[in-house]
């Protein structure tokens, strides 16, 4: 009912996504009173935008893709195999309702009181909260964290429009498969929608403004994938600047530039994928006396979350980089433990990233070029699927792990693996990172068999100068 009221909390979470519900639940859980404010659907961008959503369509695309390619290859018939887009949308929603409410039931069992609406601050201790319907309420609070994630970059003369232009949420609720799509951004959310449009028959263009798709990640990783997308009949432009972009009543016009060279790319609508900024306006921050950068936006946390107001934290996208969600977990659950007085702090050895394409993209730790870098006497080892058992019964031998170990000490520094599965054995890898685990340390761990995490086993036995599965080249032992 609209009118002002006003509460009391002892901890105010606004924003339900990641990292904000995971801590609501961590304080619920450690016996402190909990009040969670989220203006949209609880689970944030990643269960209701982003990483669910996408996630289910594309396990959708890649049954149809393996039906209507490799099928026919291992035995399984299938005629006249279809996309139903509308169908694959209906169904990607009920899964996100299903996780929506599975966030709803945990809050509610840790004791989490939670409102819709959006919050801002009044003041260091106080904030006020306007509701769907037009209410508002008082809130005072202890302390407070700040888990509003992320919003898309702007791009002058590309906005969004739901027709023409779409941002990824708008195109995760196409109802009707578009002939064409450009897609600007070669980002992990570009890399993967964009393949996923090409699985079910949309002419993809990818356009990237540095030297290669996915930026930042292992070079060899986004070569990988730039095959894999261009057997797809995916077209990549990398080293290209957008220009001007001109909506036309079915179709959009793109100017680009790649070097000395320009041209006009043409296609029925363009996907709109430049990265995002922390969403950190419109929070009241200046009256609660919380500092942010200026340029970017981010709030600058210590180890513990903390702002630079003692009772207030951040935690998620709007605080240290990267945006992952499996990040602001672990943030969420720092700042609650803090709250509740328990010793703990955000520190890590190496951040895992996955990307879901074909091939399963994963990484951790450093690349070759980072440890040389840093002055480590590095060097890698590359194990091809080809030579695992597991690959070739699941029809899938492409794909390959790269470790990378220190010769001086024999610690392992890195793992970069692209294949079937890569992301779900990655933690494996950071688990022996953050342990401070040696490359023999690895090898001597027996892994089942037939899996593919067993790729990581045989590339440190590669590393040690010791295979089994591939012929050695050198005979003598390579590492400590």
């Amino acid at each position: 009912m609209a009118g002002t009221y006003a509460r009391r909390t002892g901890t105010l979470v606004i924003g339900g996504g990641p990292g904000g519900y995971v801590a609501a639940i961590r304080l619920g859980q450690l016996g402190k009173e909990v009040l969670l404010v989220e203006k949209r659907e609880l689970g944030g961008e990643c269960l209701n935008r982003g990483c669910i959503p996408s996630k289910a369509l594309i396990h959708a695309s890649l049954l149809f893709g393996a039906l209507s390619t490799e099928g026919p290859e291992i035995g399984v018939l299938a005629e006249h195999v279809q996309f139903d887009l509308a169908k694959a949308i209906e169904w990607k929603d009920s899964v996100v309702r299903k996780e929506r409410t599975g966030v709803e039931q945990l809050l509610r069992a840790a004791g989490v009181k939670a409102l819709k609406g959006e919050a801002r601050f009044t003041g260091p201790r106080s904030a006020e909260l306007v509701a769907p319907d037009g209410g508002h309420e008082r809130i005072d609070f202890e302390t407070a964290i700040i888990a509003t994630g992320a919003v898309p970059a702007s791009f002058p003369g590309f906005e969004p429009d739901g027709d023409r232009v779409l941002t990824a949420e708008q195109l995760l609720d196409l109802k009707r498969r578009p002939a064409s799509m450009l897609v600007l951004g070669g980002g992990v959310s570009g890399c993967e929608l964009g393949e996923f449009l090409a699985r079910v028959g949309v002419q993809v263009t990818i356009v990237e403004l540095m030297p290669q798709i996915l930026p930042g990640l292992e070079p060899d990783l986004s070569k990988e994938l730039a095959t894999a997308l261009a057997k797809a009949g995916v077209e990549i432009r990398v080293g290209t600047r957008a220009g001007a972009l001109v909506r036309e009543k079915e179709r959009v016009r793109l100017k680009v530039q790649a070097g000395e060279a320009s041209e006009e790319l043409v296609a029925e609508r363009l996907f709109l994928t430049v990265g995002k900024r922390p969403d950190t306006a419109n929070l009241g921050l200046e009256e609660a006396g919380v500092t942010r950068d200026p340029k970017t936006g981010a709030i600058p946390i210590d180890d513990r979350q903390r702002t630079n107001v003692p009772n207030i934290y951040a935690v998620g996208d709007v605080g240290r980089p990267p945006m992952l969600a499996h990040k602001a977990y672990r943030e969420g659950v720092v700042a609650a433990e803090t709250i509740a007085g328990r010793p703990t702090r955000f520190d890590f050895q190496a951040m895992p990233s996955v990307v879901f394409t074909a091939p399963e993209l994963a990484s951790v730790g450093l690349t070759l070029a980072e440890a040389t870098g840093r002055g480590l006497t590095a060097r890698e080892a590359r194990f091809p699927y080809a030579a695992l058992g597991r690959a070739h019964a699941a029809h899938a031998t492409g794909g390959w792990l790269k470790l990378v170990g220190d010769d001086a000490t024999g610690r392992l520094l890195g793992v970069h693996a692209a294949g079937e599965s890569a992301g779900d054995f990655i933690a494996e890898a950071g688990l022996a990172l953050e342990m401070g685990a040696t490359v023999r340390d690895v090898a001597q761990t027996i892994h089942p068999h037939p899996t593919f995490s067993e790729v990581l086993q045989e590339a440190a036995l590669l590393w040690l100068g010791e295979p089994f599965h591939v012929a050695r080249r050198d005979r003598a032992a390579r590492g400590p």
